[in-house]
C-alpha cells in the first residue's frame, strides 16, 4: 500500500523536509487588513512580522477550505492508495474537524485523521516520522501505533511576552479569567486535554527557562534518546543563546531549531519562546538494528 502523509502548515517544517519525505502541505491563512495571505506560500515568517509591525489590530487566522482538502485528497488519490493526515490541535483550530468531515465524504481514497493534539514542532516529529515509516512500507495501522506511542513522551513547553494575544484569539483555556492574576508572571504554557492552558506561573523569563529544562531534565535521566527543538516567535538571538546552552548542558540530546510562524504566531505573539522534545525514534530504529 502506498500512503501519502498530509499535514497543514503549523507544523513549520522546512521546504527541503517537505521535499525529501514526500511530505503534502494544507497551508492555513493569517488574515491582515482584511487580505487572507495562505502561510509558507503567500506570505513567509520574517516578511509577516514586517507587516503587523505597529499595527492596532491584531491579524487573525482561518483553517483551510473544505474545497482546499477535497481537491489535495482527490489530487492524491491518483497516485496513493491512502492518506494519514496530520493536523494541529483539534482544540485550538477547526482544521482537524474539517479533514474529518471531508474523509468521510472521500470516494476516491481512504483518508486516516491524526490529531496532534498540539502543534508546531512537536506536530512536526509526528508528521516526519510518519512519512518516514511510510517509505519503509509500514501499514497505517503500524503507523499509528507509532505515533500513539510518542505521545507518551511528546513534550511542548513556552512562554509569551503577553498572554493578551491568546486571550483575544480565545486559544487560552480560562484566560480572560486568570488574565489580572498573571500580571508582571511569567507563566509557562502547554497542551492539556488539547487546549493551551498555564503549566506555572514564574515570575521571570530566566526562571521560566530554567523550569522548562529541569523538565527536559526529568526526561533525559531516564535514559531514552531524546531529540529536542527550540522555538521562536521573531526571536532569533535568544534563542540561539539559549540553544548554546541547551546543548553544553545535554550533549546527549539531539538539539533543533523551529519557529512559531504567522498563524501560530499571530496568537503567540512576538517575543514567544518555548521547547518541545520526544524519544528520538531515528535512534531507536538505529539500536534496534544493531541488534
Amino acid at each position: 500500500m502506498k500512503i501519502a502523509i498530509v499535514t497543514d502548515s503549523t507544523s513549520y517544517l522546512t521546504e527541503k523536509q517537505y521535499k525529501q519525505n514526500s511530505i503534502y502541505k494544507l497551508p492555513l491563512s493569517v488574515i491582515i487588513d482584511n487580505t487572507a495571505y495562505l502561510e509558507e506560500i503567500e506570505i513567509r515568517n520574517e516578511e509577516f512580522f514586517e507587516k503587523i509591525a505597529g499595527m492596532e489590530t491584531l491579524p487573525t487566522s482561518s483553517q483551510p477550505t473544505t474545497g482546499q482538502i477535497i481537491t489535495l485528497f482527490n489530487e492524491l488519490s491518483k497516485e496513493y492508495d491512502a492518506i494519514i493526515s496530520i493536523h494541529l490541535s483539534s482544540g485550538i483550530s477547526g482544521t482537524f474537524a474539517n479533514v474529518v468531515s471531508v474523509a468521510n465524504m472521500m470516494e476516491t481514497i481512504t483518508v486516516y485523521p491524526f490529531d496532534s493534539e498540539l502543534s508546531c514542532a512537536a506536530q512536526g516529529y509526528y508528521v516526519l516520522e510518519a512519512a518516514r515509516l511510510a517509505k519503509n512500507g509500514y501499514t497505517v495501522e503500524e503507523i499509528f501505533q507509532v505515533l500513539c506511542n510518542m505521545r507518551k513522551t511528546m513534550k511542548a513547553y513556552f512562554l509569551v511576552d503577553d498572554l493578551d494575544h491568546l486571550v483575544r484569539g480565545g486559544r487560552l483555556s480560562n484566560g480572560s479569567a486568570m488574565i489580572g492574576s498573571l500580571l508582571k508572571i511569567k507563566p509557562i504554557l502547554f497542551f492539556e486535554n488539547k487546549q493551551i492552558v498555564v503549566f506555572e506561573k514564574i515570575r521571570t523569563t530566566k526562571k521560566a527557562l530554567k523550569r522548562i529544562e529541569q523538565l527536559l531534565t526529568e526526561d533525559v535521566i531516564k535514559g531514552y534518546p531524546i531529540v529536542a527543538t527550540i522555538i521562536q516567535c521573531n526571536a532569533k538571538e535568544q534563542a540561539a543563546n539559549w540553544e548554546k546552552e541547551l546543548r553544553q548542558e545535554y550533549p546527549k540530546v539531539r538539539f533543533e531549531t523551529s519557529y512559531f510562524g504567522p498563524v501560530i504566531g499571530t496568537h503567540l505573539g512576538e517575543g514567544a519562546l518555548g521547547m518541545t522534545w520526544v524519544e528520538d525514534q531515528t535512534k531507536i530504529e538505529t539500536v534496534l538494528n544493531k541488534q
